[in-house]
């Protein structure tokens, strides 16, 4: 007979661990008596991340007492107690490679829905003092699953399961888990899982990805389904020699550069909205890797990119004093994935700073094409001296039949003009979208610092513009995102201490660092913390997904020895070492 062992239940607290300070409801407790399960968990249980744990699809987490028995030996260890695992219920009976997504299950007063495997995190090697623990589980083929709560009721151990009901496809939680994290991702298994209704969202939209890049790609590379896109493949891998054509003062701060290819051989037109990768420097002195959004209509004869002088910035600064008509410079293909989407929807560019580069390419394209898409124009910035392209979006603007425009400047100098130079006065923000009257079914593309961006985000989808149609491209650092790690004073992000390594050259593109590998360093995720580089992380051993979490680790924007392994894309940093040189989008 299958049966329920035991109700397990925790709310968060704060742990230490490895100097940090983690909120955590990983230790669950047996109960005495009945408890009612309710939409969201168990009565007297919590989550501590809610991002990566709890709400109505993953209400309630079971593992088996077999499971208990495996690791057991696996481990070489006993003294387990129920709730050993984070589990809600342990029970007897139910195993993964039985138990499939969709089937339903009486237990006491209360009804569930099986709706996807368990996606494990850091916070279970530490209950479990295992560190690898997260990508054992998953090695091995024995996440747990969770449920859906259909019909709240009381339960209580000693409790009898019975199944009422078989999902659909017949696919267990064991093929389900294998599809997305193992080697090979037949197209019909693709399919057959997204005919599961009761499937979570964020297991359908990795399996999705997964399915738009086998047929993007055929044979396909890398993980879609636990990464976020990384646009096409690019052109070329390594560098091509590019000649400085022109160099043009936009505003105050910035400066744009045209680059022809030194061979006189095309270049591959950009889509708008990809940016490249740039080696700069002389050839006495260690290269700055930078990468740079394309900011002028995508060309097969030249790039255009356009840079702000930072105060500090080494390569912003080369190029500002040093960089000449005529030099050489070596860039990479265009790629990237914050692109402008096809179709006949309202589109809203939205800006700030240098943060418009990537939208006015967008803008370019729009006007070429004379598009009959309605265009809003949205941009922020100090004032008229720094305002770049102030005249020229104007006239692509004027190409547009239907199109709205609102600068704001936050500084506004005496000789700028309201209503001619600029719209309003203060910065763009949330209340400022509100006053627009924005259409709901419009494609925003928001580029900027990330306060900014994380701030009109919010007042677009307050809004009740949808999530999904809200793309996003970061021009700088982020804040770090550390899920249940609590905050602390971070240091500029600088070169780890003691002796340089000799291992590759690791560049973090939005930091401005370039460090050598060194072994002692077990991922790329701990020399960035070494660095106090900003990071994203959640489970530290390469098994959390961006639709669980919303959390990428961290992106490799480019890998500049074409002799290297792995091809240009998205990496999980948490698990990762470099191959070769690479330059990391952080």
């Amino acid at each position: 007979m299958v049966h329920l062992l035991s109700v397990n239940v925790g709310l968060p607290r704060d742990i230490t661990w490895q100097g940090k300070i983690v909120n955590t409801a990983i230790w669950k407790t047996p109960v005495d008596g009945p408890r009612i399960v309710r939409r969201l968990n168990v009565d007297g249980d919590g989550q501590g991340d809610l991002a990566g744990h709890g709400g109505e699809g993953r209400a309630v987490f079971v593992y088996q007492i077999d499971s208990y028995r495996y690791w057991q030996e696996q481990l070489r260890r006993d003294g387990f107690v129920y709730g050993q695992f984070g589990e809600n219920f342990t029970v007897d009976g139910l195993p993964d490679a039985e138990v499939c997504i969709g089937d339903r299950y009486r237990i006491g007063g209360a009804l569930f829905e099986v709706t996807q495997p368990r996606v494990t995190c850091y916070r279970l090697g530490i209950r479990m003092d295992e560190p690898e623990m997260a990508a054992l589980v998953v090695k091995h083929g024995r996440p747990g699953f969770y449920f859906r709560v259909l019909e709240e009721g009381e339960v209580q151990a000693g409790d009898e399961i019975t199944k009422v009901a078989s999902g659909p496809e017949g696919m267990s939680v064991f093929e389900i888990n294998a599809l997305l994290y193992m080697p090979g991702h037949p197209r019909d298994q693709l399919e057959r899982a997204l005919r599961i209704s009761a499937l979570s969202p964020g297991w359908r939209r990795s399996f999705e990805a997964l399915l738009n890049q086998e047929r993007e790609e055929g044979a396909t590379t890398g993980n879609a389904g636990l990464t976020a896109a990384s646009g096409p493949p690019p052109a070329w891998r390594g560098f091509r020699p590019l000649r400085v054509s022109r160099k043009v003062r936009e505003s105050g701060s910035v400066v744009s550069l045209l680059l022809e290819p030194a061979d006189g051989q095309p270049v591959a037109a950009a889509l708008p909205g990809q940016f490249v990768v740039l080696r700069l420097g002389p050839a006495s002195a260690p290269a700055l890797m930078r990468s740079y959004s394309l900011s002028g209509e995508p060309s097969a004869t030249h790039y255009r990119v356009s840079i702000k002088r930072e105060a500090h910035g080494a390569a912003s600064g080369y190029i500002d004093d040093e960089l000449q008509v005529g030099d050489i410079v070596q860039a990479s293909a265009a790629r990237g994935s914050f692109t402008l989407r096809q179709g006949d929807t309202p589109v809203v560019l939205i800006s700030a700073g240098i943060g418009v580069t990537p939208v006015l390419a967008m803008l370019h394209v729009l006007a070429a094409e004379a598009s009959t898409r309605e265009v809003w124009w949205l941009y922020g910035t100090r004032n008229g001296r720094e305002h770049p392209f102030a005249e020229e979006a104007r006239g692509l603007l004027k190409a547009l039949g239907h199109h709205h425009s609102h600068i704001c400047y936050s500084s506004p100098e005496p000789k700028d003009r309201l209503d001619i130079d600029f719209d309003a006065h203060g910065h763009l923000d949330a209340q400022v979208l509100k006053s627009l009257n924005l259409p709901r079914d419009c494609d925003v593309y928001v580029c900027g610092p990330s306060s900014f961006m994380s701030d009109l985000t919010v007042g677009l989808e307050a809004l009740g513009i949808a999530p999904d149609r809200i793309h996003s491209e970061m021009f700088g650092a982020g804040p770090a995102t550390t899920p249940g790690i609590a905050a602390s004073p971070r240091r500029p992000p600088h070169l780890p201490a003691g002796l340089p390594g000799s291992g590759p050259l690791v560049s973090f593109a939005r930091t401005g660092l370039n460090v050598r590998w060194e072994p002692t360093f077990l991922s790329l995720l701990e020399l960035a913390e070494a660095c106090d580089v900003p990071v994203r992380w959640s489970c530290r051993t390469g098994v959390c997904h961006t639709c669980e979490t919303g959390l990428v680790e961290g992106r490799v924007r480019y890998r500049p020895d074409p002799i290297d392994a792995p091809a240009d894309g998205n990496v999980l940093i948490c698990c990762a070492k470099p191959e070769g040189n690479i330059v990391i989008d952080l």
